[in-house]
């Protein structure tokens, strides 16, 4: 519809003329049980009831729907024709009052992509299992509105629902005449409205403090999750992680948790990791394990909830007046999320993960064509859509540690008790919140935005090291350089580490300098004199965002000894600078892998050796010269093998090499070892293979042709349910058969039967690295369709199949020519598609940069 994609523009012509007063939107939702009737989408009858005020009386604007029916429409008493006001997306409001009544009947549909109202059957029961997903723009999916974050309003809603059923929304709720009616909202944006209804399994709790005024907050906790997953879920230790996060946001924010209740859904079929929604944060089913998984899996779940907790505060409470400053929420909910994890939990190496996975995704995102600063130019809700990425979260949140460390934690925590107080309910920009930190930093906050919010790209900093006739440190200096495309020199506060081997082989630090980089080249005075270094760590402790260089002597020194790093933050630093290299055909990939196997085994942090799997598949898919590949492939798989069996029986380190096996294994001897474990006719001391492992060791069994439909069929049968049916569906399309892969094209490209997390799972299946040549057909057939899909499916499953089946396993000259012949004769084509595409051709010449190098280091 030609009104779908609501421009900025039109958001703040809206905002300067409307204001609203409240919404009250009843729901159906009985129509989700039983046989669908005719040939159209299945929908539930949506009534809302919105107040809302008009400063220039005589002038029209519009509200937002997007619905297969309008049934009626009437402003200010006056019934409207439907067909005359709504063109599908929009609905036409003329003649405005001072004060506006609208109410809006319409049959809305329920989704199977996870936007909107989404709507999953269980296969391994039945039961019907009912939420919503809004962000950024979809709640006018589900009742009409005005759908933009700076028209905030209190919200009324009520659901009738099936008999036996539960509804939950944001406000707390009661049944009465079949009819379940929930408390009305502080004034909150639209996107942040929430429903979940269905049979689900619900456990309760609650929470108390007595706050510094005396006065005794309780608020009362919920967890649901379908009733199928009841027997994996945890939720002792979901709410314990809970009131820790309560406690320590009590602690620094000096503003009580403003939404009463706090319920947390994990909901099928989701398309995020989780959604704030205040009073009803939904979370995707996946953080309920059904099988073992390490301590990395709890922590990743336990930051979620932290970071989606922070959001209460930073996004609901106060929220930005437009999506160009999306990282107002994002990036302090990401930053929020380790520091409370490494404060109030017992997840206490935090920061490691942080500096190793999250920013991982900051410095890939920074790289590419369509970078951003931190707050960026959003047009439109098909631009803040794709905003949701690496910048936003991981750069954002990297930003704003480097913050912490410029004006300090106390003046910064300070500067967020006084956002909260002063903009409470309302919406904010940048300059409302750099004014708070000048306010209570004393620091110049225009010229750091200027560099750290306003500019795009990824500094590096190098040491230069010059030794005296003595052998000590005569000058050392940190050289920093701006990519060509985003010159930007930042202000640096870094910490500089110097390490040297000890008698015992260890490599740890004996000497640390913290200072102000700036400029192309900053001497660390205080360096000067020490003893010559192995090792120079700039950035140690992670304290600023920036890819770290190596002088030679380090480099040559982490080759040799890079597992003998005692602390395992600083490892981690290395290891990810590692790969930073590799990925910018700095170190051949053959060298990366070639450290995995020499050093991933005596790797103490569960998390890094997780990535470091990984990295090193990904060097040897992607980066790894194609002569080379099966010999590395061979190696990784042996050397994955060798730990798996030299693992402590049973431990987390264990399950990890495990996993990492199965997607190495390529060769008849390993993939009968598979098979034998699969058929319990071997076994590894300790290793327990469960259902999820099964599925794992499976998925390479298929690609690889050894397990056919049968089995996989076998193995649905043994796990009749929803994830089992995920799995299965992503077994079946990794089969190396031609039909196979015609099969899954047409499911997912011609077809929008599959729900959005079928799709997800046939496209991985499609994309086996081990199948190059049986997919090279497709390649083609991508570039002529993806333009047709993303006019016609939603952008959800646009961006998973654009992203997705992109031929990045085609990796040629020809692949990349034929992806910029299309952008040079798609010049036209949707913003949002051009960037997709975009960023998968940069990967790909990246590949390409990286095969070079690694062959060259083989000739």
């Amino acid at each position: 519809m030609p009104g779908e994609n609501l421009s900025r523009d039109e958001a703040r012509e809206r905002a300067a003329l409307l204001s609203v007063d409240g919404y009250e939107v009843s729901l159906d939702l009985r129509s989700a049980l039983g046989e669908q009737e005719g040939d159209g989408p299945r929908t539930f009858r949506s009534v809302s009831v919105v107040r809302f005020r008009c400063n220039e009386p005589g002038a029209s604007s519009f509200a937002d729907l997007v619905a297969p029916q309008v049934t009626a429409v009437s402003l200010n008493g006056k019934d409207l024709d439907p067909s005359e006001v709504f063109d599908g997306s929009r609905i036409l409001l003329e003649d405005l009052a001072a004060e506006n009544e609208l109410v809006v009947d319409a049959q809305c549909a329920y989704s199977r992509t996870g936007e909107g109202l989404h709507r999953f059957v269980d296969p391994e029961d039945g039961e019907v299992y009912l939420y919503t997903q809004y962000e950024p723009a979809d709640s006018r999916r589900v009742f009409a509105n005005f759908e933009q974050p700076d028209l905030k309003a209190p919200f009324r809603f009520e659901a009738r629902a099936p008999e036996g059923w539960t509804v939950w929304s944001n406000g707390a709720g009661r049944i009465a005449d079949g009819v379940w009616r929930f408390a009305e909202t502080k004034p909150i944006s639209t996107y942040i409205t929430c429903v979940v209804a269905g049979p689900y399994h619900y456990v309760t709790d609650s929470y108390e403090r007595v706050l510094a005024d005396g006065t005794r907050l309780e608020i009362p906790l919920g967890a649901m999750c379908r009733k199928g997953l009841a027997p994996y879920f945890d939720a002792d230790d979901v709410f314990l992680v809970t009131k820790q996060g309560l406690d320590f946001f009590h602690d620094h924010f000096d503003y009580p948790y403003p939404f009463g209740k706090y319920d947390q859904a994990f909901v099928p079929e989701y398309n995020l990791g989780a959604m704030e929604n205040p009073g009803l944060v939904t979370f995707r089913e996946e953080y309920i394990f059904r099988g073992k998984v390490t301590q990395a899996s709890y922590e990743a779940r336990a930051n979620v909830i932290l970071h989606e907790m922070a959001h209460m505060w930073f996004g609901d409470l106060v929220t930005m007046e437009w999506w160009d400053d999306l990282w107002l929420k994002e990036s302090f909910a990401d930053f929020m999320g380790s520091f409370s994890l490494v404060g109030a939990t017992r997840f206490t190496d935090g920061w490691i993960t942080f500096a190793n996975r999250r920013k991982a995704w900051a410095y890939r995102a920074d790289q590419l064509p369509s970078t951003h600063p931190v707050t960026a130019d959003i047009r439109d809700l098909q631009d803040a859509k794709l905003n949701f990425d690496g910048i936003t979260y991981a750069k954002g949140a990297s930003v704003l540690k480097q913050l912490v460390a410029y004006v300090g934690q106390d003046a910064f925590l300070e500067g967020a008790r006084r956002y909260f107080k002063r903009h409470a309910y309302g919406n904010t920009r940048l300059g409302d919140l750099l004014s708070v930190l000048e306010e209570t930093g004393g620091r110049d906050m225009a010229a750091w935005a200027r560099s750290w919010l306003q500019t795009a790209g990824v500094n590096s900093l190098t040491p230069q090291v010059l030794l005296d006739a003595e052998g000590r440190v005569a000058e050392l200096a940190v050289v920093q350089e701006a990519p060509e495309p985003h010159p930007e020199l930042r202000p640096h506060r870094v910490a500089v580490g110097l390490y040297r081997r000890t008698t015992g082989g260890t490599l740890e630090r004996y000497a640390r300098a913290e200072t102000d980089v700036e400029g192309a080249r900053t001497v660390v005075a205080e360096l000067a004199g020490a003893e010559a270094p192995d090792l120079v760590l700039v950035n140690d402790d992670d304290l600023t965002y920036c890819k770290v260089r190596f002088d030679e002597t380090s480099l040559a020194t982490l080759r040799a000894h890079l597992g003998d790093i005692t602390d395992p933050l600083a490892r981690a630093l290395c290891w990810s600078a590692l790969w930073n290299l590799t990925r910018d055909a700095l170190l051949p990939a053959r060298d990366f892998v070639d450290l995995v196997l020499r050093f991933a085994g005596r790797e103490s942090d569960i998390g890094v050796l997780q990535m470091l799997h990984a990295w090193a598949d990904s060097a040897l898919v992607h980066y790894a010269a194609p002569a080379w590949r099966r010999t590395g492939g061979q190696l990784l798989a042996e050397g994955a093998l060798r730990e798996l069996r030299q693992a402590a029986p049973g431990s987390e380190h264990q399950l990890a090499w495990a996993r990492f096996f199965a997607t190495t294994a390529s060769d008849r001897a390993d993939l009968a070892l598979l098979r034998a474990l699969l058929d319990d006719t071997e076994k590894i001391d300790g290793l327990e293979v469960d259902q999820e492992l099964r599925w794992a060791f499976l998925e390479p069994l298929a690609a690889h042709g050894v397990a056919d439909e049968q089995v996989l069929a076998a193995e649905l049968a043994r796990d009749d349910t929803a994830s089992g049916k995920r799995h299965q569906v992503r077994c079946l399309a990794a089969r190396p058969s031609a039909a196979v892969k015609a099969q899954a094209w047409a499911q997912v490209v011609e077809s929008d039967a599959l729900s959005n997390a079928l799709t997800e799972a046939t496209i991985a299946g499609f994309t086996q690295p081990s199948q190059r040549e049986l997919i090279a057909p497709y390649a083609e057939r991508y570039f002529t369709a993806i333009e047709r899909v993303w006019a016609e499916r939603s952008i959800q499953i646009g961006m998973d199949v654009v992203r997705g089946l992109f031929p990045a396993l085609q990796d040629s000259p020809e692949t990349l020519a034929a992806a910029d012949a299309w952008l040079a004769a798609h010049e036209q084509a949707a913003p949002a598609l051009r960037r997709l595409v975009l960023e998968a051709r940069d990967d790909l010449a990246r590949a390409l940069r990286g095969q070079a190098c690694d062959a060259e280091a083989g000739a």
